[in-house]
């Protein structure tokens, strides 16, 4: 379990093709080797993947993960390539700050970046989302966009806004998403469960 808040952006070192659709994706990053753990989860880019591998590279420690072929599929994990940027946060412990909202790290889809309207301090996302999905997506309601929380600003069918603050702008790689990138998304919780119950009381 995440909230949302990322901690570190890490840049995948090398992408190695497994047996079974499996995907090895050795990751470096600042977190110190002693505080990584074999079998720990850590969210990439909203991705919940478990650490397999522990090593250094080049001064920094390093991780891998195995990504299998669902994850490949439904996930923007499918076109990381060595060098790509990824954001990072590692799993809730007990009395963690709950700075952001309750982030699972199993997205529900791709979505895709329609424009980015830059202003005074901040970024102005428009974000077009699969049509099955529009329905958990509500004003003031929180999304995960890769693997970063953030409140929606309006809702129009299948199309939100997000306004993304100058820090999170430094601190993540929303900073240099750019119009027609594809970003994972993760739903709110409370929203798809609500969706649910409403289903089934409107069922004979």
């Amino acid at each position: 379990m995440f909230t949302g808040i990322v901690t570190d952006i890490g840049e995948v070192l090398a992408v190695t093709p497994r047996a079974e659709g499996l995907r090895r994706l050795p990751t470096g990053r600042s977190y110190g080797r002693a505080s990584t753990a074999l079998a720990a989860s850590i969210a990439c880019p909203g991705v919940c993947l478990t650490v397999v591998e522990v090593g250094d590279r080049d001064g920094r420690t390093s991780f891998a993960v195995d990504a299998a072929a669902e994850t490949l599929a439904v996930t923007t994990a499918g076109s990381w390539r060595e060098g790509t940027r990824v954001n990072l946060e590692r799993a809730l412990k007990v009395g963690d700050e709950l700075g952001g909202h309750l982030v699972f790290g199993h997205v529900d889809g791709i979505v895709q970046l329609l424009a980015r309207e830059d202003l005074p301090g901040m970024a102005d996302f428009t974000v077009a989302v699969p049509a099955a999905l529009a329905r958990f997506i509500a004003p003031k309601g929180s999304v995960a966009l890769d693997g970063v929380s953030l409140t929606v600003n309006e809702v129009d069918g299948n199309i939100f806004r997000v306004l993304i603050i100058p820090h999170t702008l430094e601190v993540t790689t929303l900073g240099t998403s750019r119009e027609a990138d594809a970003l994972n998304l993760e739903v709110d919780l409370m929203a798809r469960y609500a969706a649910r119950l409403m289903e089934a009381r409107a069922a004979p």
